[in-house]
């Protein structure tokens, strides 16, 4: 019982980490449910922030723009034009 147990918890280690950074990621949304670019831009800039450039990669939108904070890297869920994440860009 106790080899079943250490097995099972071991399992459960590799399993656990996939999870971890799955903060951004906006799902497998199909192409046809994807807001245009542009909608997206107006949502963020109703946020406060103005957009310098927005691409589609790894199924979100990508953009760069400038905020409160200064500048930043972003992603959007494409169907919703919600932000997943942003951090500093430092380029």
């Amino acid at each position: 019982m106790k080899k079943l147990l250490a097995a099972s918890l071991l399992s459960l280690a590799f399993v656990a980490p996939a999870f971890a950074d799955d903060d951004d990621y906006a799902g497998p949304v199909p192409r046809d449910q994807w807001l245009p670019a542009s909608q997206v831009v107006q949502k963020l800039e109703s946020k406060g922030y103005k957009v310098h450039e927005i691409e589609a990669d790894d199924g979100a939108y990508e953009f760069e723009a400038t905020g409160s904070s200064g500048r930043i890297e972003g992603r959007a869920n494409p169907a919703t034009g919600e932000i997943l994440g942003t951090w500093p860009d430092n380029d």
